[in-house]
C-alpha cells in the first residue's frame, strides 16, 4: 500500500482528535507529505475516525490528482497542499475545531502569550487568518499568508491548523495551542490576564528549537 506507514499514523491520529477533545464528530482533517515522491496522504471527506482504516486515507499529488485510494479526499484537500507546496520545513498538518481555540478565532483576534507555551507556535503569539468560506482555495491562501513561518494559525469563525516536521510533532503542537486558549478563555472570565513579553516570547522560541529528544 502506497504510503502505508503515513496512512496508518493518520488513522491513529484522527481517533487521537476526538479523545483529545480537540474535534467533534468527522470535523478537522490530517495530512501526511512525502517529499521524496511528492505525494500527499490525507484524510477522506465525512468519514468516522473510529472506523477509518489506512486504506480509507486519500494519497494524491499536491495538485489534487490521487494516485491510491478510493474515496474522495478532505473538502480542504488545498488547504494542506498549499502548505507543502510553500514550507519545505513541514510534513505534517492538523486542522481541526477545537472548542477554545475555534472560540478565540470568533473573535477574530490572535491568541496572545497567556503561558510561554505559545512559543511552541514558533512565533509570540498565534495569528487570526482572515475568513473564508470552508474548502475553498481563498480560505487555503488567507490561512498560508497569516501561518506565515510559523507552526499554528487560527482561522477566523473556524478552528486552527497546526504543522509540523511531522504529524507527531504537529498534533502535539496543536494540544499545546489549545491548552494556552483555554488558559486564555478561562482568565479572561475572571479579569485581564497579563501577557508575556515580546522578548521573553522570543527567547522561549528560541529554546523549543531544540526542546524534545531524538529517540533511536
Amino acid at each position: 500500500m502506497l504510503m502505508q506507514e503515513q496512512r496508518e499514523t493518520i488513522v491513529h491520529y484522527g481517533k487521537k482528535l476526538l479523545s483529545s477533545g480537540l474535534t467533534v464528530g468527522t470535523g478537522g482533517n490530517l495530512s501526511y507529505y512525502d517529499p521524496a515522491q511528492g505525494f500527499m496522504a490525507i484524510t477522506p471527506s465525512g468519514i468516522d475516525y473510529l472506523e477509518m482504516v489506512p486504506e480509507d486515507v486519500v494519497v494524491a499529488d499536491l495538485q489534487g490528482n490521487i494516485v491510491d485510494g478510493k474515496l474522495k479526499p478532505s473538502s480542504e484537500f488545498e488547504m494542506h497542499a498549499i502548505v507543502y507546496r510553500n514550507r519545505d520545513d513541514v510534513t505534517g498538518m492538523v486542522h481541526a475545531h477545537p472548542f477554545y481555540s475555534t472560540t478565540i478565532s470568533c473573535l477574530r483576534q490572535p491568541l496572545p502569550a497567556i503561558d510561554y507555551l505559545v512559543a511552541h507556535s514558533g512565533d509570540k503569539e498565534v495569528r487570526c487568518a482572515e475568513y473564508a468560506t470552508y474548502g475553498t482555495k481563498q480560505l487555503a491562501e488567507n490561512a498560508l499568508k497569516a501561518l506565515g513561518s510559523s507552526q499554528a494559525v487560527l482561522l477566523a469563525n473556524h478552528g486552527f491548523n497546526v504543522v509540523g516536521k511531522d504529524l507527531h510533532e504537529a498534533f502535539a503542537v496543536a494540544e499545546q495551542i489549545e491548552f494556552c486558549a483555554r488558559l486564555y478563555w478561562q482568565a479572561k472570565a475572571i479579569g485581564e490576564p497579563v501577557i508575556l513579553p515580546d522578548e521573553e516570547m522570543k527567547m522561549m522560541v528560541k529554546r523549543f528549537e531544540g526542546y524534545g529528544q531524538i529517540r533511536k
